[in-house]
């Protein structure tokens, strides 16, 4: 059984008709190994490591919530950390730092630069391309398409969107159900905000101890909010002292291992970074 992984049939007719002795048990097993896949800390934030400096992407937003870190290069459909960014043109390099493609000089050539990693299929440029173009335009049922077909070729922050969709009933039918769905499916790869979203759902059902690992996870990530979040717990009585002050040391273990003197150096010169080019999530 593909759900449970708890029985092996010699055929489609030998499961279907095994199907109303299995159905409580695979029903109750699936949900068991989706609880250890759901709760398993990822090795990373979704956007993984910058492939330059090999350094894990911090998870710093601006006040719009697009990520200000790094950037995506549709040259070669990386995503590389401000600190190489600045590196680079601090060299007065007029070329992407990973494939050393050169920059566009205007809008146009960007914006075809951009369409061509949409024809071939790249999730991140369907999102940010299509599917923001159709939301801009009130087109909120195929900007919905274009973001469901960017969840499933993998992009998390698609994922991410689709369960405020269906939260909100934007652009498709309102379903909770399916919205914590596509929010699983981003936490699990690594999307805090997603992993958030899920936290505040489970406390508000009063699943605190769901509610609470979903908020350490993130803490783990580095992300800010998850303390917050944390410190509300803890006084509740939801956590203890101890969980919170490991979940504090954490928190400012992942904040550090994302430190560079080159990413703290761009934080200081960011007009540097502003290249036509590069995309913010």
């Amino acid at each position: 059984c593909s759900a449970c992984k708890l029985v092996k049939y010699c055929g489609v007719e030998c499961q279907r008709n095994h199907r109303p002795q299995h159905k409580r048990v695979c029903k109750k097993r699936a949900a068991e190994l989706r609880d250890e896949l759901l709760f398993k800390q990822p090795e990373n934030i979704h956007f993984g490591d910058c492939p330059i400096c090999f350094i894990a992407i911090p998870t710093g937003t601006d006040e719009a919530g697009k990520l200000n870190t790094a950037a995506y290069h549709p040259c070669c459909s990386k995503m590389i950390c401000n600190g190489c960014i600045y590196a680079s043109r601090l060299q007065k390099i007029e070329t992407c730092p990973f494939c050393r493609t050169q920059y566009p000089s205007n809008d146009d050539e960007a914006s075809e630069m951009m369409n061509k990693r949409v024809a071939a299929n790249d999730p991140y440029a369907i999102r940010v391309v299509l599917a923001a173009k159709c939301w801009k335009e009130g087109n909120f049922r195929e900007s919905f398409n274009h973001t469901k077909q960017a969840a499933k070729l993998g992009d998390m922050e698609a994922h991410q969107q689709l369960g405020h969709m269906y939260l909100q009933g934007e652009g498709v039918e309102e379903d909770i159900d399916k919205a914590i769905y596509h929010w699983e499916e981003a936490a699990i790869g690594g999307h805090p905000i997603a992993r958030m979203s899920l936290g505040v759902i489970e406390g508000e059902n009063d699943m605190h101890e769901r509610q609470v690992k979903h908020f350490i996870i993130a803490a783990n990530q580095g992300w800010g909010a998850a303390i917050e979040q944390l410190m509300g717990c803890y006084e509740e009585g939801h956590v203890s002292k101890d969980v919170f002050e490991e979940a504090l040391r954490a928190y400012q273990r992942a904040v550090d291992a994302t430190k560079s003197p080159q990413r703290d150096a761009a934080k200081q010169n960011p007009d540097l970074l502003n290249v036509r080019s590069l995309s913010h999530s």
